[in-house]
């Protein structure tokens, strides 16, 4: 199997890709119940050595539970949504590159800002404007 690109700097080879086929149950009549169109990929994370460990503790914390097994090791994935089995393997390729790609980006980090000049005389202003709707409501009525 050709190997896999996920980032520029990041190429899984396809030695570690374990392809299989299956009986499908997507669109396609009858022709499912004859054909091997349904796709599941399975990736060793560990063993493909292309990770260090805390991209691999990134990926086991950020890849949704129910595309890893045997205790976070092995990712899987299946496509079953196209009728031909070439399309459901490029379907499955790509989103086995983009649920790793997702999981490996790391989140930005917010930096505190202070209010702006502006925004602080504006908030003043509706406090302001607030207190003497509410102030002329209880002049009303005494």
């Amino acid at each position: 199997m050709e190997d896999l690109q996920i980032k520029r700097s990041l190429v899984i080879p396809g030695d570690f890709l374990e392809l299989s086929v299956a009986r499908s149950g997507g669109p396609g009549g009858q022709h499912v119940n004859k054909t091997n169109s349904k796709v599941v990929i399975r990736i060793d994370l560990g063993a493909c050595g292309q990770f260090s460990e805390a991209q691999l503790a990134r990926l086991r914390e950020r890849i949704p539970a129910r595309y890893l097994a045997q205790e976070g090791r092995i990712l899987i994935l299946t496509s079953s949504e196209e009728r031909d089995q070439g399309r459901n393997r490029e379907t499955c390729r790509l989103r086995l590159a983009a649920v790793i790609r997702d999981a490996l980006a790391r989140p930005k980090t917010r930096r505190p800002t202070k209010p702006t000049r502006g925004s602080n005389e504006r908030r003043l202003k509706s406090k302001q404007e607030k207190s003497r709707r509410k102030a002329d409501r209880r002049q009303s009525y005494d």
